[in-house]
């Protein structure tokens, strides 16, 4: 079975403008409506893409520590910090928990 012929841009053109002639004025406000919903989405994502690529202000924070530290001291402070990322983890949990609760109380 051969291929059909391809057609020209002329008849393309024509062919789309007789399809909408025979739209309702519904179909071109739904059309625009689409258009205008799709460009926005793609300005959004470009806006955010291009906010992304800029270089943002780096803090690094130091600890000074005195040169004649004992390794009790280092553990301890170990242990202390340990501690306060397991509490810091655990009330973080506890309200991912708690948004999860409210969802399912309303369904989602």
């Amino acid at each position: 079975m051969p291929l059909p012929r391809p057609a020209t841009p002329r008849v393309l053109v024509e062919d789309l403008r007789t399809f909408w002639r025979a739209r309702r004025r519904g179909h071109w406000v739904a059309a625009i409506l689409a258009a205008v919903m799709t460009g926005g989405i793609v300005i959004a994502f470009l806006i955010d893409s291009h906010q992304l690529a800029q270089p943002r202000e780096q803090i690094i924070f130091l600890d000074s520590w005195p040169a004649d530290r004992t390794d009790d001291q280092i553990r301890a402070r170990q242990k202390a910090d340990l501690d306060a990322r397991t509490r810091a983890e655990a009330e973080h949990r506890r309200q991912l928990q708690r948004i999860d609760r409210n969802l399912n109380r309303l369904g989602i």
